[in-house]
């Protein structure tokens, strides 16, 4: 699948892209012209089907990574006077904890052990002991350590207990299955360069269209105020400043693959097939996942580090990307751990390659012991 000699992205974003993906960025655009803004409004229409949103959901794009429409998201929607609850399991989730500190929300941080789920019961325990909470942020996939949060329990709790709920999917939206039908919510922020792969450059919020319509004057940015960019789109069809053009074109390119590869469906079968085939390869080598099978997201894998005198991750890192392949670090504080992603224009063919390159760089280094000691019973 891979066109070129630039090394293969096994990473959570940015990810690997294809031929024409590329190819697409080559045109130049006028950001007020008609051509391109019909290109911004077909964007818009396909990344809410994606969900099932119907008119009843709208889509906002914004300039800037994945993280600037996440604190769009929360500073639109959550009044200011409002309190957050954060199940917190990982990296991304604290940082969602450090925008609401830095936009003055409330926030309730809910530890979760970074190897276990979220669950719709713990959320629904959290919220009967503060009745004063009014939005949960989940993060659905955690690619800290790469576990699956339980988005559906916790839209169900949501909705029952009438708290509005705002999800982070960036690692998650057009691969794992996701239906406003069986897990409504407020808001649903993703990114161009993860599982529509894309390239990195554009946020976008799907986000009820009563709620985000109730907002005006709210955000705490004009930049970030994601009912004013709303508005202006739906009147001039335009951005309201300068859009990432070649993003946008981009990723229009990309969703056209999406949709031709069969959607949601195809592309969960082909992740859940690099994930089989990367574990399985790897643990032919000796190496262990960090997370049991049944929380594991076909998004990114944690791996122990080799418990070797001669293994350093830097040097590790060095020599697989000279054979090809570009590694992720850690992202847990407790255990050292390296990350290898599933997603991207990769196939299961690419992750026995990189399995392979692996094992030429351990023979390298002179690695031997591979696999972590064994964890003693308490």
């Amino acid at each position: 699948m891979i066109v070129g000699n630039d090394p293969i992205l096994l990473t959570p974003g940015p990810l690997t892209t294809s031929l024409a993906t590329k190819q697409a960025m080559l045109r130049d655009w006028g950001s007020w012209d008609a051509a391109f803004n019909a290109v911004t409004a077909s964007l818009r229409r396909d990344l809410v089907a994606v969900v099932g949103g119907g008119e009843d959901y709208t889509c906002v794009p914004l300039q800037g990574s994945g993280t600037f429409s996440v604190e769009a998201a929360i500073g639109t929607v959550v009044p200011r006077d409002g309190k957050v609850l954060v199940p917190n399991n990982g990296a991304y989730c604290a940082r969602i904890v450090r925008i609401c500190g830095y936009l003055n929300r409330a926030v309730v941080d809910l530890p979760v052990p970074e190897d276990q789920p979220a669950t719709a019961a713990i959320v629904d325990a959290a919220l009967a002991a503060d009745p004063t909470i009014t939005h949960v942020a989940q993060v659905h996939c955690e690619t800290g350590a790469g576990v699956l949060n339980d988005l559906a329990g916790i839209a169900q709790v949501c909705a029952k207990r009438g708290k509005g709920l705002i999800v982070d999917a960036m690692s998650s939206f057009a691969a794992l299955p996701i239906d406003v039908a069986s897990a409504p919510f407020d808001a649903l922020i993703a990114a161009s360069g993860k599982c529509l792969e894309g390239v990195p450059g554009m946020g976008f919020v799907i986000v009820r269209r009563k709620v985000l319509e109730s907002r005006a004057g709210n955000a705490h940015s004009l930049a970030m105020d994601l009912h004013d960019q709303y508005v202006y789109m739906e009147k001039t069809t335009q951005w309201r400043y300068t859009p990432p053009t070649h993003v946008v074109a981009a990723l229009r390119a990309a969703v056209d693959q999406y949709l031709a590869e069969g959607g949601q469906p195809a592309r969960l079968a082909r992740y859940r097939a690099n994930c089989e085939t990367l574990i399985s390869g790897m643990a032919a080598l000796g190496f262990r996942p960090f997370l049991k099978a049944e929380v594991q997201a076909p998004i990114i894998v944690t791996f122990h580090a080799p418990a070797d005198p001669a293994y350093d991750f830097k040097t590790f890192y060095a020599k697989t990307r000279e054979r090809g392949y570009i590694l992720y670090p850690g992202k847990l504080t407790q255990v050292e751990t390296f990350r290898v992603g599933c997603i991207g224009a990769i196939d299961a063919n690419e992750m026995r390659n990189v399995v392979s390159a692996v094992a030429q760089t351990l023979k390298e280094l002179g690695i031997k012991q591979v696999s972590p000691p064994e964890r003693r019973a308490a």
